[in-house]
């Protein structure tokens, strides 16, 4: 079953964020556009690149009006270190959610149980709480936060701009589409 355009479920959370263990519930997705962008564990290979690039953009997801909530199955402990201890990790502005339960894995599906670890999973949520974005990755493939900032934009347009949709490699400014019966066939 997708998880398009459902609403996140209930969870609550310890993270680490700006040298403090802050409490992180599905509340605090709300009112904003957020991404929950997990990994499946710290002190790894892949996982720090993603994060370090998703840090470099930050800023510019801020002024988008963009929250980024990382999240693995580790805890909010292991983050800290992880932090204290890399000098790409140490870039890191946003949460740095602990999921030990594995609860909040488990509801966005992204869970490889046997294992205890996350997919790389990747999730834009609109201020009502609702998923507009979900890509899940094999543990080898890294993510682009480039990419990222463009799918957030192309969702905030249509979000905005009822009628309209965002074509492929769509950008700001560029030509959307207003689906009617007229296209059909014609593009």
């Amino acid at each position: 079953m997708s998880l398009i355009n459902t609403q996140v479920k209930p969870f609550h959370a310890t993270a680490y964020h700006n040298g403090e263990f802050v409490q992180v519930s599905d509340a605090d997705l709300k009112g904003k556009w957020s991404v929950v962008f997990f990994y499946p564990a710290d002190f790894t290979f892949v996982c720090p690149t993603e994060l370090g690039d998703l840090a470099d953009f930050y800023p510019q997801l801020q002024e988008m009006g963009v929250e980024v909530y990382s999240v693995s199955t580790d805890t909010h402990f292991t983050h800290k270190a992880w932090h204290d201890a890399s000098e790409t990790i140490k870039k890191i502005q946003f949460p740095m959610i602990g999921d030990p339960t594995g609860v909040i894995t488990r509801n966005f599906g992204v869970m490889i149980e046997q294992d205890g670890l996350a997919l790389r999973g990747t999730f834009v949520i609109n201020p009502e709480g609702q998923i507009k974005v979900a890509e899940i990755h094999d543990l080898g493939i890294g993510r682009s936060a480039k990419e990222l900032v463009r799918k957030i934009q192309a969702a905030q347009y249509v979000a905005s701009h009822d009628g309209e949709v965002c074509p492929a490699a769509w950008q700001p400014g560029g030509e959307t589409l207003a689906p009617s019966l007229d296209l059909v066939g014609k593009i």
